[in-house]
């Protein structure tokens, strides 16, 4: 198993989205393809009628409560995602969210084909499953992550 660890209470750069009722984490280098994966992720969602809403872009703050990772965002860049050629786009936000997945974008290669098993990003203790996901590729982000862990999208 593979992990990647970060304190509670520490603002990380990355990129956090709620989709229905599942929190998304993107985290990776500077112009790995977060914020444009989470953007891709909110639209595919709105397109499906589904209930979407950014909590932070470029810098998340993590925290431990109830034993849930819980993500917010500084007040300063609430509501605000960078799309990098576009610029800074304001899209309709909650204040904080509980997380269920982190999501990596990745080079596409032969090496990250197929991903090791069991991943996982822990906050302070909390274990969350942690995905690899090529962010360009031909189908849409949302779709991906859905299939790979279906259990995520079910009424809860």
């Amino acid at each position: 198993m593979t992990e990647r660890a970060v304190a509670a209470g520490d603002c990380i750069h990355a990129t956090a989205i709620v989709v229905g009722s599942c929190g998304m984490l993107f985290v990776g280098p500077s112009g790995s393809g977060k914020s444009r994966t989470a953007f891709a992720c909110l639209n595919a969602a709105l397109a499906r009628g589904w209930n979407a809403a950014l909590i932070a872009d470029d810098q998340t703050a993590l925290t431990v409560t109830g034993g849930r990772c819980i993500a917010s965002c500084p007040e300063p860049i609430r509501g605000l995602l960078e799309l990098r050629g576009t610029g800074i786009v304001t899209l309709p936000a909650l204040g904080r969210a509980v997380m269920d997945i982190v999501i990596a974008p990745t080079v596409p290669s032969g090496a990250t084909r197929l991903p090791p098993e069991a991943e996982t990003f822990s906050c302070n203790g909390i274990r969350l499953p942690l995905m690899r996901l090529w962010p360009d590729g031909p189908v849409d982000p949302l779709s991906c992550i859905r299939a790979a862990r279906p259990e995520l999208f079910l009424a809860r």
